[in-house]
């Protein structure tokens, strides 16, 4: 890499830490390593189950199964029967009694809050050495978690193969696994391969309800999860995974999260192998996020519902510790992505999310956002590559459809230079059906594209609408083809110091970032709007008082200095109207261009060096102007506006000093300030030859005069 890459590099990476490192981990875990892919997905097993589960109140069971189809009912009133005989009254004593690879355990209906696994630790369980995450709880080796199963877990199912646990009601919520806010999983399924979940619920738990862990094998079908602090489902390096028919609500984070999935089409292009989770018939809704995936690889999700979350979808790489970052290769298909406009930040403002998780309300609607993400947002990828979105439906979002920014690589822990711009590159958002549901009917998003304008290889369908920037690399129709494409370093810089200001933000200390429209601030209020009136106000000052002492003598400079003052005012305008902006910010910038430009040209006459670098100060604003609006430019590692806002600091500056020094006006335009015009003739007579008295008259009237009596 040369010298120069190097900088760039440099630059890219001391921009891009505007973002900060965000202040709590998503998920914090023990290292674990991805598995090595010779698994496969379980299948579903139909025979008579190995051990029954069921609670011991037999008018109670009766009342749960009296609406079940005949059949159904008869059957369960059968294993009723078994399992008062021969079963257990808890689930994890039926675990606990496992002692072979695929064996089924059938969970018949009714409530199971684990009585036995509910207290706290005790003895050496309650001395475990071990580090604590950002989040207070401890980070226990598998050792630890065999040792002590429940002091995080309600439910612990460590190194049990091919176990298939199935719930025999009707309904999935006929059967519900509740940790009542005591555990931080309701389920914990650790090394435990070709686990197969089916047709239950779990839920109230202060972390996930569902959490499949190093696993090489698991199916989690028609399961529902709900009122979580983080997530309903959490899978984690894990390959051979199938999520289908399954629902989640009221988590804290997301309902669905197949983070670290196993990253096995690292180095292909779009066309790759396999995938390692598969997600199919879910709905999300009523969480912070549907789906999130920090180092979400290769994950295919088709034909899911996410809707009425803050934000539908996310991928990310911006979480250190988990493995197979930066994310690549997810696939959206043939998803219902809408109306995921959801305000959960006003539970954390009012101190709802403070309260003990027990008294905050989840089952009637509270949701506590663990992270920072922009709300309104149908697809956000934060940091990733290869991904693919195609043949969704994406519609009802008051931001944006899609929403993608860069992520350095030392936030996730990396620091060598080559890293630092390896995001977000090659991601396709191609047919999708924008701004409209499945009937046809018009439901448009606030904006169709929110872009940083980093990372090269990107591209957008032809008919997105309102986008920022307004001009966006075009898809062709094949995979990997791309028109107007751009390959930049670092993103935009406004756009950078809008994600400084919104990452500031912490559930746990209750602190919402000022100055983010994420959490409500609205006009002048925003960072953006701010960040350009306290430029446009510089600017109008410094450039009104160099006009004055300097230009005004100069038409030229007066209607370009005029000019110059409607751009100032247009580009605050513009900055208040959010994602769905017109030109109208381009054009604040042709007509600042312009104004540096034409002042540039007359400060050359008197001041060469300040006129010639005011005329390129306003090349690059023109030329800004041209990537915003017209084609973003290729082959530069940097977009005209950090260029330009470094050039624009200096000529500040300059022009201050310019103003400053002493002379007249007119001192810079060659314009003399007090020469008389000369009267025109206005008789025949007035162009004869002067007379030799009025000559010596004059002379006379010229003459100095040494006192008042000279003259007598």
């Amino acid at each position: 890499m040369s010298w120069t890459r190097r900088l760039l590099v440099v630059l890219a990476a001391l921009a891009a830490a505007l973002l900060a490192a965000p202040t709590a981990q998503a998920h914090e875990e023990r290292p674990v390593e991805l598995p090595d892919g010779t698994g496969s997905v379980p299948v579903h097993r139909t025979g008579e189950p190995d051990l029954l589960v069921c609670k011991g109140d037999r008018a109670d069971f009766e009342r749960r199964v009296a609406a079940f189809p005949a059949r159904l009912r008869d059957r369960n009133l059968e294993l009723f029967d078994r399992c008062l005989e021969s079963g257990f009254r808890h689930l994890q004593q039926a675990v606990d009694a496992v002692d072979r690879p695929g064996m089924n355990i059938a969970v018949l209906p009714g409530l199971y809050e684990e009585e036995p696994s509910l207290p706290e630790p005790a003895g050496e369980c309650a001395r475990l050495k071990a580090p604590d995450s950002q989040l207070g709880y401890q980070i226990l080796s598998y050792a630890q978690q065999e040792r002590c199963p429940h002091n995080q877990n309600l439910v612990a199912i460590l190194g049990k193969k091919n176990l298939q646990i199935e719930g025999t009601g009707a309904e999935r919520t006929d059967v519900v696994i509740d940790a009542k806010y005591r555990k931080l999983n309701a389920i914990r399924a650790d090394r435990s391969d070709g686990v197969y979940f089916k047709n239950f619920t779990a839920q109230r738990t202060t972390f996930n309800s569902l959490y499949v862990l190093a696993q090489d094998g698991f199916v989690i079908d028609d399961v529902l999860t709900r009122w979580n602090d983080e997530y309903g489902f959490l899978t984690f390096a894990s390959d051979h995974g199938l999520y289908k028919n399954c629902e989640s609500y009221g988590n804290g984070d997301s309902g669905i999260y197949p983070g670290s999935a196993s990253n096995i089409n690292d180095g292909y292009g779009y066309d790759v192998p396999r995938y390692s989770i598969e997600i199919t018939g879910c709905r999300s809704h009523h969480n912070m996020v549907g789906y999130s995936g920090t180092a979400g690889d290769s994950v295919y999700v088709h034909d899911n519902e996410f809707d009425h979350n803050m934000g539908g979808a996310s991928m990310d790489s911006a979480f250190p510790g988990h493995p197979g970052l930066p994310q690549n290769h997810a696939r959206f298909e043939r998803n219902l992505i809408h109306d995921n406009n959801a305000d959960y930040y006003r539970y954390v403002a009012d101190g709802t999310c403070a309260k003990p998780p027990v008294e905050r309300g989840y089952e009637d609607g509270v949701v506590c956002p663990q992270i920072s993400m922009p709300p309104g947002s149908g697809i956000i990828t934060a940091g990733g590559n290869w991904n693919l979105y195609e043949n969704n439906w994406i519609y009802g979002h008051r931001r944006t459809a899609f929403y993608l920014s860069a992520v350095p690589a030392f936030i996730r822990g990396e620091d060598a230079l080559s890293k630092q711009a390896d995001t977000s590159h090659h991601n396709r958002y191609a047919d999708n059906h924008l701004g409209k549901d499945r009937a046809g009917n018009s439901r448009p998003n606030g904006a169709d594209v929110w872009w940083d304008g980093q990372g090269g290889g990107n591209c957008w369908q032809a008919d997105t609408g309102a986008s920022s920037p307004r001009t966006l690399p075009t898809c062709g129709a094949e995979r990997g083809a791309v028109s107007g494409g751009s390959d930049r370093l670092v993103g935009e810089p406004v756009k950078l110091a809008q994600l400084m200001v919104c990452a500031d933000y912490n559930v746990q200390a209750r602190r919402l970032p000022a100055g983010c429209d994420w959490y409500g601030a609205r006009g002048i209020e925003r960072v953006e709007t701010q960040a350009t009136l306290a430029i446009s106000v510089v600017l109008a000052l410094v450039g009104g008082v160099l006009w004055w002492r300097r230009l005004r003598g100069s038409r030229s400079a007066t209607v370009v200095t005029a000019l110059g003052a409607i751009g100032l005012v247009l580009d605050v305008a513009g900055s208040t109207t959010g994602l769905a902006s017109s030109y109208v910010p381009a054009l604040a910038l042709l007509l600042t261009g312009v104004w540096w430009t034409g002042i540039g040209l007359v400060l050359r006459r008197g001041r060469p060096w300040l006129g010639w670098t005011t005329v390129v100060l306003g090349a690059l604003t023109l030329l800004d102007a041209l990537d915003k609006a017209v084609f973003m430019i290729p082959w530069i590692p940097l977009g005209p506006a950090w260029v330009r806002g470094l050039l624009g600091v200096v000529w500040v500056v300059w022009a201050v000093i310019a103003t400053a020094r002493h002379g007249g006006r007119g001192e810079d335009t060659g314009t003399p300030e007090t020469a008389p015009a000369p009267e025109a003739p206005t008789a025949p007579e007035a162009q004869t030859a002067p007379t030799a008295s009025a000559t010596a008259t004059e002379r006379a009237a010229k003459a100095p005069r040494t006192s008042e009596g000279d003259g007598a």
